[in-house]
Order: C-alpha cells, then sequence, then structure tokens
C-alpha cells in the first residue's frame, strides 16, 4: 500500500498526517501510534496534497477557535 506522510506544525504543536489511497481518491488522517484509535474523521482529496492539505485547513481552523477562546477567557478572568 502507498503512503504519502506529511508533517506540520500548528499552534506550536506538530501534527503527522498519513494519506493513504482508497479506491479512486486519497485519505487524510492523523497518524496513529501503536493502540492509539482516533476520533478524528479523514478527509479526502483526488491527489495526497489536496487531501492533506484539507486536513490541515481544518486543524488551523481548530486552533484558531481554540485560542481565541482561550484568550478570551484569559481577558475575562482578569476584568
Amino acid at each position: 500500500m502507498i503512503v504519502h506522510h506529511f508533517e506540520e506544525t500548528i499552534g506550536g504543536r506538530a501534527y503527522q498526517i498519513e494519506v493513504t489511497p482508497i479506491s479512486n481518491r486519497w485519505r487524510a488522517q492523523l497518524r496513529r501510534g501503536p493502540g492509539m484509535p482516533t476520533a478524528m474523521m479523514p478527509f479526502y482529496g483526488q491527489t495526497p496534497d489536496e487531501a492533506a492539505r484539507q486536513l490541515l485547513g481544518w486543524l488551523a481552523l481548530a486552533h484558531q477557535r481554540f485560542a481565541a477562546t482561550m484568550n478570551a477567557t484569559t481577558r475575562a478572568s482578569t476584568l
């Protein structure tokens, strides 16, 4: 089986992504360690890069929302 690997840092955290062929498209998901389940849904694309970019885009958006929530909470607690 062909497996493409990508690594990206978002918000100071390193993410390892594996992209594998599924029928006529590519599936990207976070790399799991032995015995580690994943709760995140996979992302699909026509190429390995496209599938990985979609997953990375979602991770970046999730991090931005988390950071905004944390900043708002920190500001509120200092009032």
